[in-house]
């Protein structure tokens, strides 16, 4: 069975250069989308969630750099591989570029089979990360990310998909307050309105269905994740 290695999307001001990668990661079995600009590269990524986006840093209207830190401000892009396209070679870009997120640089004129490699070494190493990131233990407490499940001393806890993705946020950096705007923002997400009251109740529903101490309200602040 043939393996989908993964969808990119292509940010550059060139349609030549555009042509040439995507003629080239197509036949690579890659699913391509393009951009010619930061305001479109922004709307693309939201409709078509790349799985690795290629980002040229000079393009007009708005450059790799304003359109990086906005991805990267955004939960759903704040662990997208990103890798930027430039004809500068000028050290601090580079340094620049990772402070605001990059994860690689490919300099132009770009070379085939080097964007390709460099692009499958991105994307196992990210995939890499997210699967070791799958399954958490904490005890005898383990949440796996990918089949959904919470289990104490081997019972399944049943949670609600919310309930679920309350407490996989919360346990994912244990003993790190979350805000109640994060919270909301991070699990419900922008467009739908909640109160704080959702989280209230959410949070209810988790300790009783646990039936153990494994979240901790600060009072006027937000939540925790704390095993006693």
């Amino acid at each position: 069975m043939e393996v989908f290695p993964g969808k990119i999307l292509i940010v550059d001001d060139e349609p030549d250069i555009v042509e040439f990668i995507s003629y080239n990661l197509k036949n690579k079995g890659y699913l391509i989308s393009t951009a010619s600009d930061g305001f479109e590269a922004i709307r693309k990524a939201k409709d078509f969630r790349p799985d690795l986006i290629l980002l040229d840093m000079m393009m007009p209207n708005k450059d790799g750099m304003q359109t990086i830190k906005e991805l990267r401000a955004e939960p759903e892009f704040k662990d997208t591989a990103i890798i930027f396209l430039t004809a500068l070679n000028d050290e601090r870009y580079e340094i620049e570029g990772l402070k605001v997120g990059a994860d690689d640089f490919i300099t132009k004129p770009i070379k085939a089979e080097l964007l390709a490699t460099r692009i499958g070494s991105a994307l196992r190493r990210f995939r890499k990360d997210e699967e070791e990131e799958q399954k958490v233990t904490f005890g005898d407490l383990e949440i796996n990310k990918t089949k959904f499940t919470v289990y104490y001393k081997g019972a399944e806890i049943l949670l609600a998909k919310k309930e679920f993705e309350l407490l996989s946020l919360l346990a994912s950096r244990p003993g790190r307050v979350f805000l109640r705007n994060e919270i909301l923002q991070r699990v419900w997400g922008t467009d739908v309105i909640v109160g704080d009251r959702t989280i209230d109740v959410h949070i209810r529903k988790i300790r009783q269905k646990a039936g153990i101490d494994l979240i901790t309200t600060v009072k006027g602040v937000g939540y925790k994740f704390e095993m006693a």
